[in-house]
């Protein structure tokens, strides 16, 4: 199959439409490679998870975050550097989903949503205009559980689902959640907006102290990582089924941060 056709693809799951302006969703890194038979897809283009796909065969990469929001001339020995010589070396290219696939919660940016049932939804910042009877693109969703739950039963349930070793909270802990609130990543900056949609619970990752200090609502920190490893896992298994001339493999990665058990 043509990178290009598996670009499309992508494209139709994550629609560069969407992506903001600062983004850097797009072809990554060309290749003079154009036949793909087996196609690899991770969370964060570094050395140690390009190097995996290479090593399982992968004649192209998907990656949902970019190598660089501001390209620079590879001028140091460094990661940045090294993920340029492998791609280069192995005449493969590397493709990045990522506000593109964000914004998208048909796609598995709404796995959670989906996993909790969620009723009532709503996205927190459109980036679309809302068509009637469909919800606009946009980052993050809140709706109602089915059956209220504690704050404790969510995070198990997410950790069950995606890898997250380690949670913290902070806030005023409600005795159960009715409405909750999430976005993938880095989602701090819409913490008004889930207190708009009604949401008792706000789940993200990247937390800072002072919001902490002041939260209204209780937030769930599950970490930069756990939410969008297991979306791009999932992302996956969509190509998968989409790309039937091509074999679509997961590289799992793990979170930069790890827990440090104390005496």
């Amino acid at each position: 199959m043509q990178f290009t056709e598996i670009v499309s693809e992508i494209e139709r799951i994550a629609p560069l439409s969407a992506a903001v302006a600062w983004d850097a969703s797009c072809v990554q890194v060309a290749a003079r490679r154009q036949d793909v038979t087996k196609f690899a897809v991770c969370l964060d283009p570094t050395p140690a998870s390009l190097s995996q796909a290479l090593k399982l065969g992968a004649q192209g990469i998907l990656s949902h975050h970019p190598l660089s929001l501001k390209p620079t001339l590879p001028r140091r020995l460094d990661a940045w550097h090294e993920s340029l010589r492998l791609l280069f070396c192995a005449d493969v290219p590397l493709y990045a989903a990522h506000t593109s696939l964000d914004v998208n919660h048909l796609g598995p940016a709404g796995w959670l949503a989906e996993t909790l049932k969620l009723e009532r939804r709503c996205v927190l910042e459109p980036v679309t205009q809302a068509v009637e009877g469909e919800l606009p693109l946009g980052f993050g969703l809140a709706g109602d559980l089915p059956e209220p739950m504690t704050v404790r039963q969510i995070a198990s349930l997410i950790a069950r689902e995606a890898p997250m070793p380690v949670a913290t909270v902070c806030g005023p802990e409600p005795q159960l959640v009715r409405r909750l609130a999430y976005c993938t990543g880095s989602g701090a900056s819409l913490l008004g907006e889930a207190m708009a949609a009604g949401a008792d619970l706000y789940v993200t990752g990247d937390i800072k102290y002072h919001m902490a200090l002041e939260a209204e609502i209780c937030l769930l920190d599950v970490g930069h990582h756990s939410l969008e490893e297991e979306m791009m896992r999932r992302m996956a298994l969509l190509l998968q089924q989409r790309l039937r001339k091509v074999e679509v493999i997961f590289v799992p990665s793990v979170s930069p941060f790890r827990p440090m058990p104390l005496s």
